[in-house]
């Protein structure tokens, strides 16, 4: 499935790309790679952005995409070392200084009442940056006080109410849940972990990008082959969480599975389709050239997935 040419173009990449691709790939896990992840490229740009204060952009979330909670969600998405001091000292700082008053990061408005998908997508790098148990605490109860009765999750939820949930919160809370088992926290995990297998079969029940009701695509965007993908949903970054979260193979994965393979080049590779708009610290692809970042992820997705 992986033809050479595209492997080796892959290796041609950032040294992000190269770490992820030997690991994900070939089942090699390359140390040394990773450590210079830090030194060099992506990684190293990303970090010279840091402004004395410990942030990135103007505040923890202003503007986008150089905010310091982006900033942070590219690090992580980089696989960067988790032990990096600066990126450590950062997410504390957060955590001392960003909580609202029911326990979520990110107080917004008058209300000051924190946004699912921010927590979702935060409770995925500090747990990654190996945050202190005990200060994610008020993070979980957080996430799981906003559970929707379908079984996934919605930024309405606590200011505006809801009855249906979202895929972009939905997967946001899923992938947070994700790296929080796999680095080893245990305070409320099986609560989590059901809360990520109802948000799974969430997920399942529209086919990653369909009407449960009539079969119509719900938002041609979730089609739409992005990265960095932010806060927002598509059928890509759902198939990649699925397949790192060891889920099998579901009958109900065929159409997003036929569309990514619909979308590949003749050459092999994968293209960057769209991206979303708003400052950036700097492009790591442009939109209509092949992207490492999506090749990559679509083999590591067909790779499990592709011959069902």
């Amino acid at each position: 499935m992986i033809e050479r040419a595209v492997f080796d173009w892959l290796l041609e990449g950032d040294v992000a790309i190269r770490f992820q691709a030997f690991r994900d790939l070939c089942g090699e896990l390359k140390p040394d790679l990773q450590q210079r992840i830090k030194n060099e490229g992506w990684g190293k740009a990303f970090l010279e952005k840091r402004n004395a204060n410990g942030h990135w952009g103007q505040k923890y979330y202003q503007p986008k995409w150089i905010s310091t909670h982006y900033t942070l969600l590219d690090l992580k998405n980089l696989n960067i070392e988790p032990e990096v001091p600066l990126i450590q000292e950062t997410i504390m700082r957060v955590l001392t200084t960003e909580k609202g008053p029911d326990g979520g990061i990110l107080p917004i408005g008058s209300t000051r009442q924190s946004d699912v998908c921010v927590n979702g997508m935060f409770l995925n790098f500090a747990s990654y940056f190996k945050a202190e148990e005990e200060k994610l605490v008020s993070i979980v109860d957080f996430l799981l006080s906003q559970r929707v009765a379908d079984g996934g999750f919605n930024c309405r939820s606590n200011r505006q109410g809801c009855v249906h949930s979202s895929l972009h919160s939905t997967l946001s809370v899923a992938e947070g849940i994700l790296e929080y088992h796999r680095n080893g926290y245990a305070y409320r995990l099986p609560e989590l972990l059901d809360a990520a297998t109802s948000a799974r079969e969430f997920i399942l029940m529209h086919r990653l990008y369909k009407s449960d009701k009539t079969g119509a695509v719900i938002d041609p965007k979730m089609t739409m082959l992005s990265y960095p993908c932010r806060w927002r949903y598509d059928v890509l970054r759902a198939l990649d969480y699925f397949q790192s979260a060891g889920v099998a193979y579901d009958p109900r994965m065929d159409d997003a599975i036929q569309l990514i393979h619909e979308k590949r080049r003749t050459d092999g590779k994968w293209p960057l389709q769209a991206r979303h708009p708003g400052q950036v610290h700097f492009d790591m692809e442009k939109p209509g050239q092949p992207s490492r970042w999506n090749t990559l992820r679509a083999l590591r997705v067909l790779s499990r997935y592709g011959t069902k």
